[in-house]
């Protein structure tokens, strides 16, 4: 992932799992995105980035997770880490209904969740050019989002 990086190596940074992350990661690469003259991608990469460092929190327990931010040519590559080695879950987009109308709700999880997450990944897929995950040893994954500019 890192072949098409720039000169500046954008930043590594471990986060506590905590509530207040999320913030924190949008105030620092909307700060980073500024310096490198990025600033018509910041709504977009704050975004992902709340939607993939929530996903970490919820997952991580009381640890840590880790963002690594890198300028590429033509975009940023953001990738946050989890110690859990379950891989994310993108539930399908609700349809419109046959005569057109608004979409249905969407049926509670019959795994037991409460049917409102998973949908977030839906948000990352529309506004990366890609995204993915690789898994770490001996536990953990990063999930990445590649942002073109």
């Amino acid at each position: 992932m890192s072949a098409r990086a720039v000169a500046d190596r954008g930043m590594d940074t471990a986060f506590l799992a905590a509530w207040t992350a999320p913030a924190q990661v949008r105030t620092r690469l909307s700060l980073r995105l500024a310096s490198w003259g990025m600033a018509g991608i910041v709504e977009d990469v704050a975004l992902i980035a709340s939607e993939l460092v929530t996903n970490a929190v919820l997952h991580a327990g009381e640890g840590e997770i880790r963002v690594r931010f890198t300028r590429e040519a033509g975009g940023v590559l953001l990738e946050v880490w989890d110690a859990c080695d379950r891989r994310p879950v993108r539930r399908r987009a609700p349809r419109a209904t046959a005569a057109g109308g608004p979409p249905e709700a969407a049926a509670p999880d019959p795994g037991g969740g409460d049917g409102m997450g998973g949908r977030g990944l839906l948000i990352v897929e529309a506004l990366a050019a890609q995204f993915g995950v690789v898994p770490t040893g001996p536990r953990g994954k990063w999930v990445w989002a590649r942002i073109a500019v």
